[in-house]
């Protein structure tokens, strides 16, 4: 049981893809927060529940972030923090950059895992997506499945409980993405809550790689037209940061910095 929990990462943790009613980003640390949450609360906490039993919750995560970015900035906020649990996904932006070096990042993330396991109570780390149905990031599966392996590993050293993406066949549905294709939609942040709390050994309320509904075939001459407004819309926009050496999170600070009760 866990009465407090700490998200870092880069715009996967921060939610972008899964806006909220109020413009900001929901995500699947969010979504997973609140299934701890209740947890807690139905396991009769003294603080009642108003404050989802007590619950407390911060999300350090920022988009665009590189891997030595995250250990910089947030793995020693979440040490001072030292929440119950911490959630670890770093290294996507880094594989995705050409000619990074998939042990290298590995090495880098290791180093990271065990400062942060000698301060925090648990740590789980994430592993890559298979990025096989991705078009963007197709070619980069086995750069993807390298860095994968090296986390379980690193996972198994350490005795961090795995979030295994690359397993959950449900993100593999293109209704899973955002249409940037680089992020998951709601739904799919929705299935990877599901997934971490099942690994955190919480009961949950659907099966995370619950099957999609059928969907009509689509024709050559409309996945042609999608094509071409998100090459337009994201593909474009993402070349010409990574030209200009700027990133979409530049500027911009963690939306929920401290602790505080899920309410807040």
């Amino acid at each position: 049981m866990f009465g407090s929990y700490t998200a870092i990462g880069d715009s996967f943790t921060e939610g972008v893809g899964d806006l909220g009613p109020d413009g900001l980003c929901v995500g699947w640390a969010d979504r997973l927060a609140v299934l701890l949450a209740d947890e807690l609360a139905a396991d009769g906490d003294p603080a009642g529940d108003d404050d989802h039993g007590g619950f407390r919750y911060a999300n350090l995560a920022v988009r665009g972030r590189l891997l030595d970015e995250i250990v910089a900035e947030q793995v020693p906020r979440a040490k001072e923090l030292a929440p119950d649990l911490v959630t670890f996904c770093a290294g996507g932006n880094d594989i995705i950059r050409p000619g990074t070096d998939p042990d290298d990042i590995a090495e880098r993330l290791e180093r990271a895992v065990a400062d942060l396991t000698s301060a925090v109570g648990t740590v789980m780390v994430t592993t890559g997506f298979d990025t096989r149905g991705v078009p963007v990031l197709r070619h980069m599966r086995g750069k993807v499945a390298t860095y994968t392996a090296h986390v379980r590993a690193i996972a198994d050293r350490y005795d961090c409980p795995v979030l295994d993406l690359w397993s959950l066949k449900s993100v593999q549905d293109r209704r899973a993405w955002d249409t940037d294709r680089l992020h998951l939609s709601p739904e799919g942040h929705t299935r990877v809550a599901l997934r971490a709390a099942q690994v955190l050994g919480l009961d949950v309320p659907a099966d995370p790689d619950q099957v999609w509904p059928p969907q009509p075939p689509r024709g050559t001459f409309e996945v042609r037209r999608d094509d071409i407004h998100w090459a337009r819309e994201h593909l474009v926009p993402w070349i010409g940061r990574r030209l200009r050496g700027e990133s979409s999170g530049d500027h911009l600070a963690a939306k929920r910095p401290d602790l505080l009760p899920l309410r807040h």
